[in-house]
């Protein structure tokens, strides 16, 4: 799934008459380079959440040439941010097989079809992609890389879901997770909501596991200054 309704309010003024799923990089739109990943690593149904100019997004899918089954979760009456959005997609998936989740305003050199296949041989029922980087929130992982809790580094505010006597590992969430199904069951219904907090409420009692990576590997396009080295590190992207 490429979650792609938000309304890119970071990167105004372009996306005063876009949605940010068709912001450019290198000529090329964010939401055209993570489809061609992605097919590339052998994903073949895709599910895009669409809210902000969701006919724009719709219509640059359905003219251009792309090798999947490509189907479309319209939040355009609300927007329900990521934990409601999965709530609301949940029926368009097959019902299991896991389900990468990508946001749209990310990129990565890393190997999604790899970490896929990692995450099948842990039975974790959600994998989160984190690394370590400067971000004011961060997430909390015990010794076995399973997820205890979350931190803001500005405020100092600490929430945990279990009671732990290590250090817990600080890190940031990269954007990029997989979940088993059975998950989509474990969400509420009422919208909107973050997954994050779901995250945590569920990883109490079900085993949600880190994938670090290296921040290097990874770059945030969503706003205007990380947009300008997207070009570069597109290049380096195989």
């Amino acid at each position: 799934m490429i979650l792609a309704a938000g309304l890119g309010t970071r990167l105004h003024p372009l996306t005063n008459n876009r949605p940010k799923a068709l912001v450019e990089v290198n000529g090329i739109t964010l939401l055209e380079h993570n489809l061609r990943r992605l097919i590339g690593f052998g994903f073949n149904k895709i599910v895009i959440n669409v809210h902000h100019f969701p006919d724009m997004v719709m219509d640059f899918v359905r003219s251009g040439n792309f090798d999947a089954e490509i189907l479309f979760s319209d939040e355009r009456e609300q927007l329900l941010d990521t934990g409601g959005a999965l709530k609301k997609a949940a029926p368009l998936f097959s019902g299991k097989e896991p389900v990468l989740i990508h946001n749209v305003d990310v990129l990565s050199t890393l190997d999604l079809g790899d970490i896929y296949r990692k995450h099948l041989e842990t039975n974790a029922l959600a994998t989160l992609l984190v690394s370590k980087r400067d971000t004011a929130r961060q997430l909390l992982f015990n010794d076995n890389e399973e997820l205890v809790g979350w931190e803001n580094l500005y405020t100092g505010e600490v929430l945990l879901n279990r009671s732990i006597t290590e250090v817990p590992d600080n890190l940031a969430f990269s954007g990029i997770h997989i979940v088993n199904p059975d998950l989509f069951d474990m969400l509420p219904e009422t919208s909107p909501y973050s997954i994050i907090p779901e995250y945590l409420k569920i990883g109490k009692d079900n085993k949600i596991l880190a994938f670090k990576h290296l921040a290097e590997e990874w770059l945030d396009v969503g706003k205007p200054e990380t947009l300008k080295q997207a070009d570069y590190f597109i290049k380096n992207i195989k």
